[in-house]
């Protein structure tokens, strides 16, 4: 399997691919690269629609220049605690961030979520993420806007009064809740149409079942997460070091119950 960048030719082939309408996975295997690669390809240079060999590879050229230029010496490979492999640290994030852009976010706050889920503490300020990511706080900026728009972050000050953005478990959980949530008004709207429509024809029959689908879903999806929250989170607050204590009745020590 090759390494290294992509060359020309090999951007020629995926625009190629894209034109007969291949999957991404398909085209890796032509030309012999991870999936990854070329998902990761596409979706920094115009996704599927607007991928161009010749656009992508000056991009990328120039992208590789401006670091050379402007990034400082390690800012792409910063030191790691509990003995991590910096580089690969910095690689991961990048596979988090191309996920991430998969999904539906865009490029920049991708990247913002990316970095912040790859730090112990999952609270970074703006200048933090700014050094990290070598971008303007403006950029970071609108980026936790998009963000918190979405439930993906929340913005929290310390003792003075510094600014922090962080991610934790009950953000995933508020923003499958808004998700579900957000279902509401098409049901609502879909089962208005049914009376205009007409019980029974085609067109109000098609809306109450996309109506009746989406309620049942919402609702599984509300339950779901409400499971999830109380049952994995409680387990994750459970401190390591924390495992047993005393039992004064009989001097020995038990296990707390966590539930399966």
């Amino acid at each position: 399997m090759p390494g290294g960048r992509l060359t020309q030719a090999e951007r020629q082939q995926i625009a190629l691919g894209l034109a007969d309408n291949l999957a991404y996975a398909e085209i890796a295997r032509r030309l012999k690269r991870p999936t990854s690669t070329i998902t990761r390809e596409v979706t920094r240079n115009g996704g599927p629609a607007g991928y161009r060999a010749d656009l992508a590879h000056r991009a990328t050229q120039q992208r590789t220049h401006r670091r050379r230029q402007t990034a400082p010496v390690g800012s792409q490979a910063l030191p790691q605690p509990h003995g991590r492999d910096a580089e690969a640290v910095h690689a991961y994030q990048e596979t988090l961030t191309t996920v991430l852009m998969t999904s539906g976010l865009p490029k920049m706050p991708a990247r913002v979520l990316g970095c912040l889920y790859t730090t112990d503490t999952g609270r970074l300020t703006a200048s933090e993420l700014a050094q990290r990511l070598t971008v303007s706080p403006a950029s970071i900026s609108k980026a936790i806007t998009f963000l918190e728009n979405l439930d993906l972050v929340r913005r929290e000050r310390d003792e003075r009064r510094r600014e922090h953005y962080v991610v934790d478990d009950d953000l995933w959980y508020q923003s499958m809740i808004r998700s579900a949530r957000a279902n509401d008004q098409f049901i609502a709207t879909a089962r208005q149409g049914i009376t205009i429509l007409g019980h029974g024809t085609p067109a109000a029959t098609r809306l109450e079942n996309a109506a009746r689908f989406l309620d049942f879903v919402s609702e599984n999806l509300i339950r779901a997460a409400e499971q999830g929250r109380e049952v994995l989170y409680t387990r994750t607050r459970t401190t390591p070091h924390d495992t047993t204590k005393p039992n004064p009745h009989d001097n020995q020590t038990t296990t707390p119950t966590t539930t399966p």
